[in-house]
């Protein structure tokens, strides 16, 4: 078989020969949650791995699409109240993020958070975002680590913004009435899709007959348990507790497999233009799937761990002083920290979820929790 010459990048080029490799070593059919996998984190070549830029506010920056760091830096000072409030609860001086990013998330929490934090530590699988995570960073290089894994044991506050997103999942179809899990093949050239019959079923029964694409998010709930699991041992040995505060797009599970969602969630991010075809121009953008925060919420707790709170962004920022400070600021300043909270920007598709080793109240959740519609 021959690679297709989609670009002059040779590590596009070596990533297609990969997932081919792939393909063919699974016996011809590989499962989308490996595909997802090798497209976002095959080293040096997937879209997370490879060196090109992927945060930023505009396509003219060559990046493809803006967290909520990027858009305000209220969003990490008023982060800051939250995670300052857990270190105290749990006893700890660490603060553990995943998936930094530009870094500019770990830049707002750290030159907020002051001598609450004696050690900041990244887990990010990214040589080249790590690159720019430490140039971010350089005041803060005395408290910085960068780890790849999570150690066997921790303790402290993990901060999770947008991580569970692009963690890679599962599709099912449901044709005529029988479901099937999606997969990826190679034929005459090309990658292209294919359906196999399973056994495979959505945690809750979907009503009707009508077609109907879903997500199962195995990984992302596996990485809930092994996130208990190591507070746990942390606990044990230290002490001192642990919480974590992930935030995502997302909906509860009766929301996430409504009937009406039929084509499911994912979805594709290029030059700050979306389109729902992960199979074309594989390395070059970002996929991802919205979160069933139910399915989230049940693995910690069946891991041992609390759900302290859950609610929309809008609420948890309002919650933790967003307001205030914007009262002084400029107006464009105040205009990006709005789209934080706005109901049709982040406000209300954003999520934030809570969960902690010992039973408490996090501030963030004061008003409009939600934990009661998991």
């Amino acid at each position: 078989m021959t690679i297709p010459q989609l670009s002059n990048d040779p590590g596009q080029q070596a990533l297609y020969t990969l997932i081919q490799r792939s393909i063919a070593n699974a016996g011809g059919w590989l499962g989308f949650d490996r595909f997802m996998a090798l497209a976002l984190y095959a080293p040096g070549m997937g879209y997370y791995a490879n060196s090109l830029r992927k945060f930023g506010l505009s396509p003219e920056s060559g990046s493809d699409f803006a967290t909520a760091p990027e858009m305000s830096t209220h969003f990490g000072r008023t982060l800051a109240h939250q995670v300052a409030q857990a270190l105290h609860v749990t006893g700890a001086d660490e603060v553990w993020e995943f998936g930094a990013g530009s870094g500019a998330l770990a830049l707002q929490l750290l030159d907020s958070l002051g001598d609450n934090v004696k050690r900041y530590t990244i887990v990010d699988l990214s040589g080249s975002l790590r690159e720019r995570q430490q140039d971010t960073l350089k005041a803060h290089a005395h408290k910085v680590q960068w780890v790849d894994a999570l150690p066997e044991q921790l303790s402290g506050v993990v901060v999770g913004n947008e991580v569970l997103d692009a963690m890679p999942v599962q599709l099912l179809v449901r044709k005529g009435g029988v479901w099937h899990e999606r997969g990826v093949v190679w034929h005459a050239d090309t990658l292209q899709w294919d359906d196999r019959v399973t056994d495979l079923r959505p945690p809750v029964a979907i009503a009707g007959e009508h077609d109907y694409l879903t997500e199962m998010h195995t990984q992302a709930e596996a990485f809930v348990a092994t996130l208990a699991d190591r507070f746990k041992a942390g606990e044990a040995a230290t002490g001192k507790g642990g919480a974590a505060f992930l935030i995502d797009y997302g909906f509860p599970e009766h929301e996430y497999f409504h009937p009406q969602r039929s084509m499911g969630t994912l979805m594709c991010h290029q030059l700050h233009k979306a389109d729902s075809d992960p199979l074309v121009d594989v390395g070059r953008k970002d996929i991802t799937a919205h979160v069933n925060f139910t399915g989230v919420a049940l693995a910690a707790q069946d891991a041992g761990l609390n759900v302290l709170g859950y609610t929309s962004q809008a609420h948890f920022l309002i919650n933790c002083g967003l307001l205030p400070p914007l009262v002084e600021a400029p107006l464009d300043e105040k205009s990006m920290a709005q789209k934080l909270i706005t109901e049709h920007e982040m406000g209300e598709l954003f999520k934030v979820v809570a969960l902690g080793t010992t039973e408490w109240e996090p501030m963030g959740f004061a008003q409009g929790d939600r934990t009661h519609t998991l």
